[in-house]
């Protein structure tokens, strides 16, 4: 890693701000060829963390923009080396401009979160840390952004090295006895050792427990908006969504397929599946729409149903509410609250739903229906604070070492030799070290990394 990288950091849109960064051994050195501070300054001679103005220059010497730079020594910045960020004017040509400077003093283009994988190699964060830098930035509501933060500040971290130093403990008593007989050190028991491995496995299996909820976190509750058809299902998807997504026309069966969208409540993020009207039908488009209908309640965890209030229950309605498994939760959403209602509250509180009347068309009810849908799903509207796991990968070597640590259990409480018990333990050691990068192939390194975007 002895080369230096550098990429734009910000987008690659106008903007108020953009930022070049630096990276590697000759970081300050390069970045003193194309910058010019103001008070004559060298970089080399330039406090960390101090914003220096001055002049950022072309291949040629010519000044392209007026900037603030900052540098940082190894080992104390992000990556662990000696970086440098550029915050210019956020021109895509000047920071296009001034990277094309750089390169033509030694630097070359960074590869893909190739930062935060020097940070990593450095010493500089974990893997866990790491995996959170990509969350944090592909957050789509606060409680994602919050969890990642408290993840990127060692949450998962902490709690795995715990787990970790437990194991190794067990391990190391293991081979002091047997390397070193003639110690006075007591004997290796592994039953004394059960009430540990116990802690650990209930540890493992609390942190895997919080694993569809992290799922579900990142990717969205998912919700099915259902109904007869003509009851304006797909009406109140645009208008939870704020814009046309869609198409919406007075004839039944319109939508023939489904439609799916993202849509944050509070701090919940669902993702919203409009679907076919479920109605018998000989239409064959139709039909197979409404196929679709009924795999997408089955995949669902809140079901809208959307009946039309300006009419009496149909037998299409019922219909309706018989395919929404116990398992899902329900909300009936009674649209058309502006045109005379012919359907009671009477009849409403008979269905056993929670419901409310809405208009899609100017917004009215919209807010009940919101708190409506937080009373649905309680569990997830909970602040995390890093406790969730995210992260596949994650998700699998945990899995990995709670199956290996119940083994060890069994096998002690069957009164197998330690050595075989050792063995589940060593297992279990190597599945926890690879979370945090402890055990880790450089390929999977890479792998992990891929994720990440140009400058991150």
């Amino acid at each position: 890693m002895s080369d230096t990288i550098a990429a734009i950091s910000t987008g690659a849109v106008i903007s108020a701000i953009g930022i070049v960064r630096l990276s590697g051994d000759a970081a300050i050195s390069i970045a003193d060829k194309v910058f010019r501070a103001s008070s004559g300054l060298r970089l080399a001679d330039a406090k960390d963390r101090h914003m220096y103005y001055g002049e950022i220059t072309d291949v040629d010497g010519n000044a392209i923009d007026l900037c603030m730079c900052m540098i940082a020594h190894a080992p104390n910045s992000y990556t662990g080396e000696n970086t440098v960020e550029f915050h210019c004017h956020g021109s895509p040509v000047v920071l296009s401009e001034a990277l094309r400077s750089l390169f033509a003093h030694g630097a070359r283009q960074a590869e893909a979160g190739e930062f935060t994988k020097r940070a990593f190699l450095n010493g500089r964060m974990d893997l866990t840390q790491a995996e959170a830098v990509i969350d944090l930035i592909e957050a789509e509501t606060p409680s994602a952004a919050k969890n990642a933060a408290a993840q990127l500040q060692g949450a998962v971290r902490l709690r795995l090295d715990s787990v970790y130093e437990s194991l190794l403990e067990i391990m190391a008593h293991f081979h002091v006895v047997v390397d070193y007989p003639d110690e006075e050190v007591s004997e290796f028991e592994a039953h004394s050792y059960i009430v540990t491995l116990q802690s650990v496995l209930g540890e493992l299996s609390q942190m895997l427990s919080t694993y569809s909820r992290g799922r579900v976190l990142i990717n969205g509750v998912p919700t099915v908006i259902i109904g007869r058809p003509n009851t304006g299902k797909s009406s109140l998807l645009n208008a939870l969504l704020g814009f046309e997504r869609a198409i919406v026309t007075d004839v039944p069966g319109t939508t023939r397929d489904t439609i799916e969208e993202k849509l944050v409540i509070g701090d919940m993020l669902l993702r919203i599946i409009d679907t076919a009207g479920i109605r018998s039908t000989d239409d064959v488009a139709e039909k197979m729409g409404v196929s679709r209908s009924h795999e997408a309640i089955s995949r669902s965890s809140l079901a809208l149903l959307v009946f039309d209030g300006s009419m009496p229950l149909q037998k299409e309605d019922f219909d309706v509410l018989r395919c929404v498994p116990e398992s899902v939760s329900k909300i009936i959403v009674v649209n058309k609250s502006d045109l005379p209602q012919m359907l009671g509250d009477n009849e409403l509180l008979e269905l056993g739903s929670d419901y409310c009347r809405v208009c899609s068309i100017n917004g009215e009810g919209f807010d009940a229906l919101e708190a409506l849908i937080k009373k649905a799903l309680p569990e997830h509207t909970a602040t995390p604070v890093g406790e969730l796991i995210t992260n596949a990968r994650q998700a699998e070597s945990i899995s990995r070492g709670r199956d290996s640590i119940a083994q060890a259990i069994q096998a002690i409480e069957i009164s197998v030799t330690p050595d075989a018990v050792l063995t589940d333990v060593e297992e279990a050691l190597g599945a926890i070290g690879e979370i945090t990068g402890k055990n880790m192939r450089e390929d999977i390194v890479s792998k992990i990394f891929e994720r990440f975007c140009v400058g991150k």
